[in-house]
C-alpha cells in the first residue's frame, strides 16, 4: 500500500480535493498559495488559476462550473478569472474566515468557519477563540446557520447513508456525528475516541460507510474509521501534514490525498520533499461521485 506522488505541487496548504467524474479530473485549492489546481488523470495535464483571496474549499456545480469558498464568501466560478460572489457568510465576524466546504446531498454548499489564522501575506496568525460554526448555503444564496459558534477549526463534512452528518473540530482533535433531521443537525456526540496521530482534517466516505480521515499536524497518515466509530486502520503517508482526500479515477477505486507545508522550515523541506504534494494510493475501498451544487 505505497502512496505515489501524482503531482509535486509544493502547496502551502493543499485542501478540499474533489474528483470530477465528468472530466476525469481532480480539483483542489492551495489556501496559502492563493491558487486552484485542476489535474486531468488521463494525461496528467494540469491547469492552475490564481485567486483574489485565500481559497478554502471547492465543490462541483450541476451546471458544470464550480463553487468556491474564499476567505469570507462563497463564489460561483467557471474556471477563469471571474469569481462571482454568491454570499458573504459571516458579515458580522470579519476576523473569522471560511474553512472546510463541501456540496451536500441536498444540493447546498455546506461550509465551516474558524477564527482567521492567516495574515494577508499568508503567514500564521495567532488564534484566541473558538468562533467557528457550520452553515448551509442554498443555491439562491440563503445562508442557514446549523450550529452555535463553538468550533475551533471546523473540518470534515460527510453524509452517511443512514441519515447522519459527520464533521470534526481540528482544534479539539475530535470527530463528531449528528443526526440529520429535516435539514437540521441534532444530537451531537463523539464518533470516535481521539487518535494519537496528529489531528483530524478533511475526510471522505467509502461505499461501506467508512470514514477516511487525514491526520494533519504531524499525523503522517489517513485514519479509517468504521461506521460505528471504531478505528479500522491507519495508512501511513510520506508527508507529515495530509489535509484532505477523495476517491476517484476508474471505479472510484483510488484514494487521492493533498498535503501542506505550512510553517515548515527550509531545513525540514530540504529533507522531506513530499510535503505539499498530492498522493494516490489503493486502499482496497471505493468511493462515490461528489454531490453537485444546485442538484436537489
Amino acid at each position: 500500500m505505497t502512496a505515489e506522488v501524482i503531482l509535486d505541487a509544493a502547496d502551502i496548504v493543499g485542501e478540499s480535493i474533489v474528483y470530477d467524474d465528468r472530466r476525469d479530473a481532480l480539483l483542489w485549492v492551495d489556501i496559502g498559495g492563493k491558487r486552484i489546481h485542476r489535474l486531468f488523470l488521463n494525461d496528467h495535464r494540469r491547469e492552475l488559476w490564481p485567486t483574489p483571496d485565500f481559497p478554502t474549499s471547492i465543490g462541483l456545480r450541476a451546471d458544470g462550473g464550480a463553487i468556491v469558498g474564499l476567505r469570507d464568501r462563497v463564489s460561483l466560478w467557471d474556471y477563469g478569472d471571474e469569481f462571482r460572489t454568491l454570499v458573504i457568510v459571516e458579515p458580522d465576524l470579519p476576523d473569522n474566515r471560511l474553512n472546510e466546504g463541501r456540496v451536500g446531498p441536498d444540493g447546498a454548499f455546506w461550509v465551516g468557519t474558524m477564527q482567521n489564522n492567516l495574515r494577508p501575506d499568508g503567514s500564521p496568525k495567532e488564534m484566541t477563540r473558538d468562533s467557528g460554526a457550520l452553515y448551509r448555503v442554498e443555491p439562491d444564496g440563503e445562508v442557514i446557520q446549523l450550529t452555535p459558534r463553538e468550533f475551533g477549526i471546523a473540518n470534515t463534512m460527510a453524509w452517511t447513508a443512514d441519515g447522519r452528518f459527520l464533521t470534526a473540530d481540528t482544534a479539539r482533535n475530535m470527530i463528531y456525528t449528528y443526526d440529520l433531521v429535516g435539514g437540521a443537525l441534532k444530537n451531537k456526540h463523539a464518533l470516535a475516541a481521539k487518535v494519537d496521530r496528529g489531528v483530524p482534517d478533511g475526510s471522505c466516505l467509502d461505499t461501506d460507510g467508512r470514514l477516511w480521515n487525514c491526520r494533519v499536524g504531524g499525523g503522517a497518515c489517513v485514519a479509517c474509521f468504521r461506521a460505528d466509530g471504531g478505528l479500522d486502520r491507519l495508512v501511513d503517508l510520506p508527508c507529515s501534514w495530509p489535509t484532505s482526500c477523495t476517491f476517484g479515477g476508474a471505479g472510484f477505486a483510488t484514494l487521492f490525498v493533498t498535503s501542506a507545508r505550512f510553517t515548515m522550515s527550509k531545513e525540514h523541506l530540504a529533507t522531506h520533499p513530499g510535503e505539499g504534494a498530492v498522493f494516490a494510493l489503493s486502499v482496497g475501498a471505493r468511493g462515490q461521485p461528489e454531490h453537485r451544487f444546485g442538484r436537489q
